[in-house]
C-alpha cells in the first residue's frame, strides 16, 4: 500500500520551513501478525494490508486480492503488468510466477515495506522480468515514458489510516488510463460501504470508457475495473476463459463472470435511458 497525499505521514514529510531541506518520508510503523499459518502485514494498527499463507508463499490469499486479478478474463497473455502499492507483494509474486512471458513492475513509496516483502514475504530480487521501484505512483502514472505502455495495471494504493485510495482524483485515473493500451484494464481496490467510494467511482467513470465493480468480498473491499473501450461482452467466451483461469490458478475465476454479468444487468435501466 502506497502512503502518499492526505494522510499523517504525508502532511508529517512535506513540513519544511523557507530554505530547509523537504524532511525525509515518516511512515507508520510496519508490523507483523500470525494466524492459522498466515502471516498479515499492518501498518501499526488492527488494519490488514497484506497476507501471505507461509505453506503457498505464492498463492492470492485475501479475496479482494484475487478479485484485482479480473482483468485475466480479457487477457490471455499479458506482456507487462504493474501493481500500484506493493502490499504484501502477493499480487506481484503471482504475476511473476503465473506469467512468465511478462515485465512485471512494482511500485511503492515506503522503502520498508519494500524491505519487509523482500525478508518475510519472500519477493524475489529484481531481475531482468521483475522491478520493483521505490517512488510516488503519481509520479509514475503521470510519466509519458510509461504511457501506453501496460496490459493490466493494479491499484491498491492505502495508508495507515485506511479512509479509502489515497489517490482518487480523476487527474490520477486518468493518468492511470493513459498508461495502459486501449486493450488494456485497469483493477482499483475500493472500500464499498464507505463515503470514499462514491468520490473514486464518479473519478474513475470520467476517466475510463466503461468501469465494472465486482460485488463486495466478506472484507468490504469492492474491485473496480476500468476500461479504456467498452469490452464486449460475450459472457459464454467469458465463462470458458473462467474456466482456463481456474484450472490454471485455481482462483475463483468463475464469480468474476457472475460478478460482471450482476453488474451489467444492474445497469442496464441506465444504459437505456442514456442510449
Amino acid at each position: 500500500m502506497l502512503i502518499k497525499r492526505n494522510s499523517m505521514e504525508a502532511q508529517g514529510n512535506t513540513k519544511a520551513g523557507p530554505g530547509k531541506k523537504p524532511r525525509k518520508p515518516k511512515f507508520a510503523p510496519i508490523t507483523l501478525s500470525e494466524e492459522a499459518g498466515v502471516v498479515f502485514l499492518h501498518f501499526g494498527n488492527e488494519w490488514i494490508q497484506g497476507a501471505m499463507r507461509i505453506r503457498k508463499p505464492d498463492w492470492i490469499e485475501l479475496t479482494y486480492a484475487q478479485h484485482m486479478m479480473a482483468w485475466m478474463l480479457f487477457d490471455k497473455d499479458p506482456q507487462h503488468l504493474v501493481q500500484l502499492g506493493l502490499g504484501s507483494a502477493a499480487l506481484t509474486k503471482f504475476c511473476y510466477r503465473q506469467f512468465p512471458q511478462a515485465q512485471v513492475t512494482a511500485v511503492d513509496l515506503n522503502p520498508q515495506v519494500i524491505s519487509v516483502c523482500r525478508s518475510m514475504f519472500r519477493l524475489p530480487p529484481d531481475d531482468d522480468r521483475l522491478s520493483v521501484l521505490e517512488m510516488d505512483a503519481m509520479d509514475f502514472v503521470t510519466d509519458p515514458n510509461n504511457h501506453g505502455k501496460f496490459d493490466a495495471l493494479q491499484i491498491d494504493l492505502y495508508d495507515a489510516l485506511v479512509q479509502g485510495p489515497v489517490l482518487d482524483t480523476p487527474e490520477f485515473y486518468e493518468a492511470c488510463a493513459a498508461c495502459v493500451t486501449p486493450d488494456g484494464v485497469v483493477s482499483v481496490n475500493l472500500f464499498g460501504d464507505h463515503p470514499s467510494y462514491p468520490k473514486n467511482f464518479k473519478a474513475m467513470k470520467h476517466a475510463f470508457a466503461e468501469v465494472i465493480c465486482l460485488p463486495p468480498c466478506h472484507e468490504g473491499n469492492v474491485v473496480a475495473l476500468g476500461f479504456n473501450k467498452r469490452p464486449e461482452l460475450d459472457y459464454e467466451a467469458l465463462y470458458e476463459r473462467a474456466d482456463e483461469i481456474a484450472t490454471a490458478t485455481k482462483l475463483p475465476a468463475k464469480s468474476w463472470v457472475n460478478g460482471i454479468k450482476a453488474w451489467m444487468d444492474k445497469d442496464k435501466p441506465r444504459r437505456s435511458k442514456t442510449s
